[in-house]
């Protein structure tokens, strides 16, 4: 039985993920900061919940910590925990949307890191953005060319470059970070359209599911690697 934890998994692609995932056999965990909303989905789905702010060190700490009591081991992890932003560029915006983007990313997987050397397969996902690829944003036939997003941008860019750190860091784990592409959620409401869920979560899935011979260290979309 395959071992996964999704963080932000109460909703949107997070929580697709986790249908999907368990629809193939895998025993799901759904990470959510609000122990309410966590827990509904995670009975909706048939999954566990663990209460995770990827913002808060003791909160990781004990959702791994209760992963390990009951599972000993860890063999897949998606972060997909993440914030879009208003537009405002200040100190304590910047400060919210690294903390959750990009530091979170390194709270969750130091905390998991000791479960995933006890897999056999390994992998990580991070939910990133071709927002934060420097070859999308400086492309004018890519239509990121004309978004503003500082601060989401940036700190997408830091999500990507530490899964390729991350693969070099750690080659026995599969690190791929992941463009989900422009999706009909919560966070993305205020912009109108995209895509169904099932679609993205699609792409994820693949990606939690690659073989020891799969790729890592890199940035995908449904189509393949992505330049950055």
């Amino acid at each position: 039985m395959t071992v996964t934890l999704i963080t932000g998994a109460n909703k949107g692609i997070g929580f697709e993920t986790a249908r999907q995932l368990i629809e193939l056999g895998h025993t799901v965990y759904v990470g959510a900061r609000d122990a309410e909303r966590g827990a509904k989905a995670a009975a909706e789905l048939g999954a566990s919940f663990v209460q995770l702010d990827v913002t808060d060190d003791a909160s990781v700490a004990a959702a791994l910590a209760r992963i390990e009591d009951v599972e000993g081991r860890l063999d897949v992890l998606v972060n997909n925990a993440g914030i879009l932003g208003d537009g405002t560029v200040d100190g304590p915006t910047a400060l919210q949307m690294f903390d959750t983007n990009a530091v979170g990313i390194v709270r969750v997987t130091e905390a998991a890191l000791p479960l995933l050397r006890r897999s056999e397969q390994a992998a990580v996902v991070t939910i990133s953005s071709s927002m934060g690829s420097f070859w999308a944003v400086t492309n004018p036939e890519r239509p990121e060319f004309g978004i503003p997003a500082a601060l989401y941008a940036a700190s997408k860019a830091a999500a990507t470059m530490l899964t390729l750190q991350y693969s070099k860091a750690q080659p026995g784990i599969r690190f791929n970070a992941l463009e989900p592409g422009f999706t009909d959620t919560d966070m993305t409401a205020a912009m109108g359209g995209g895509r169904p869920v099932q679609e993205s979560a699609r792409v994820v899935v693949r990606l939690a599911t690659v073989g020891p011979g799969g790729p890592t260290g890199t940035l995908q979309d449904e189509s393949g690697e992505l330049a950055w």
